[in-house]
């Protein structure tokens, strides 16, 4: 195992690597901009190093910075936890030409499956089902109106580097195929620095199930079960769940053997998911997310196997410990996101300081943060600044539980997604698993 590992990451990620990392007997290194002075990774860190200003492009993505952080404090691997460098192969790449482990898949995976045409390729050649798309890149409207008159609109014009509904852009006309191209195209080469698209059929009312996956370096693939992430606001998940209520058990089986498999015939390494949408019985490869999620603890929850205590163990070289058939999900485990955000006002951003923090607690309650009592919510980064997870024996008794929890929590100072997550809770939609991916932006009747 590693003596030091660089954390180079921030809020309740940078947390729970530090955590794993002394339950690991390992060194924990953390890097701070100007407003996380004295944030809450900072103060568990065993060291931490100042990178630069509050500005994210200018600290936590300062490359040279973090190098130097990196050989001063002599750490032997580099954790991304998930954002910033956490999907960039460049950077990894980087890490390991500088001489440090990189805590993650190898960069050749990473630019695999990270284009999204080279893995859906990939799933394809492996057996498991994509929705009817093209494989290659498209370059012209042609090439998209043939398609649509081929499987019909509407349709998705997706950037190649996308995700998170970033250069994703919906067909419903041959009229708007022109002027669909050029955004996603301008949307890909904005954030993603890749201008590529490609063209598959539209869903229109799926669900978003994902598989988590951990693999060693030894060739030992397993899966650990799905989750459903159905619950979304514009592409951004807000509450995720396992098992998810609609699956059968023979659905469920074939879904995660299909991302074992897949992920297997990649010669994927370390912690990773699989991502598809589900309708009307049948499951679709949508894509593959190469890090740690903001959802593990709800497999954790139910498995009992620390994700990211893996993903260490893994980079050091060991072997998972565990066959496939030993994982056992226990129960149901559902996420809420904890964003400084008012949802009656359409989820608009509000940081600032935690007059009062007081999570709740008790029985089958977990909260994973980056943040205590009187600490602010930075305006320089994501607003989400606290999970809560909550398990049960059933959904049902989950439920129960949930509304117990976050009715007890006590944060004052700033607006959070509580509201929102309590009529979630109490609206039929929802409790009758009948919610798609559509559920929030065009179904619930929203937070009064």
């Amino acid at each position: 195992m590693f003596s030091s590992v660089l954390v180079v990451n921030r809020g309740e990620i940078a947390v729970r690597v530090i955590q794993a990392c002394k339950e690991l007997g390992v060194k924990a290194v953390s890097i701070y901009s100007d407003t996380d002075e004295s944030a809450k990774h900072v103060r568990l860190a065993d060291e931490a190093y100042h990178v630069g200003p509050s500005s994210a492009a200018k600290s936590y993505l300062d490359q040279d910075a973090i190098f130097e952080v990196a050989n001063e404090a002599g750490v032997d691997a580099i954790h991304p936890g998930y954002g910033f460098f956490a999907e960039n192969a460049a950077f990894a790449r980087r890490v390991q030409d500088e001489g440090f482990t990189w805590v993650g898949p190898r960069p050749e995976s990473m630019e695999q499956l990270g284009e999204k045409t080279k893995a859906r390729t990939v799933m394809q050649e492996a057996g498991v089902p994509i929705v009817p798309g093209t494989t290659d890149p498209v370059t012209s409207a042609d090439e998209i109106k043939a398609f649509a008159a081929e499987y019909e609109y509407p349709i998705a014009i997706k950037a190649d580097g996308g995700g998170g509904g970033h250069g994703l852009v919906i067909v419903e006309s041959e009229d708007e195929v022109e002027d669909a191209l050029v955004n996603a195209q301008r949307e890909g080469e904005a954030y993603f620095d890749n201008s590529t698209v490609y063209v598959e059929k539209y869903l229109e009312s799926p669900r978003h199930i994902e598989v988590q996956i951990i693999a060693d370096t030894h060739g030992n693939v397993r899966h650990l079960g799905e989750r459903d992430c159905s619950v979304q606001r514009r592409q951004q998940k807000l509450i995720e769940e396992t098992p998810s209520p609609v699956l059968t058990e023979a659905v469920r089986e074939e879904l995660c053997e299909s991302a074992r498999r897949g992920m297997k015939e990649a010669g994927y390494e370390n912690a990773g998911t699989v991502e598809f949408l589900y309708e009307d019985g049948e499951f679709y490869f949508l894509e593959v997310n190469t890090r740690v999620q903001v959802e593990h603890p709800v497999t954790e929850s139910v498995t009992g196997i620390d994700i990211v205590q893996w993903q260490l163990r893994i980079a050091a070289g060991e072997e998972l410990d565990f066959p496939q058939d030993a994982v056992e999900p226990r129960g149901a485990a559902m996420e809420f996101r904890l964003n400084a955000e008012d949802p009656t006002q359409e989820f608009r951003p509000h940081p600032g300081k935690l007059t009062r923090y007081a999570p709740p607690r008790g029985m089958g309650v977990r909260v994973d943060d980056g943040i205590d009592q009187d600490d602010s919510v930075s305006p320089f980064y994501d607003s989400m600044f606290a999970k809560i997870i909550v398990t049960g024996q059933t959904r049902e008794e989950l439920i129960r539980r949930a509304r117990r929890a976050l009715n007890e929590a006590r944060i004052e100072g700033i607006p959070t997604t509580i509201p929102f997550h309590l009529a979630v809770l109490e609206d039929d939609t929802f409790l009758d698993s009948e919610h798609t991916t559509k559920y929030v932006d065009e179904d619930f009747t929203g937070v009064e």
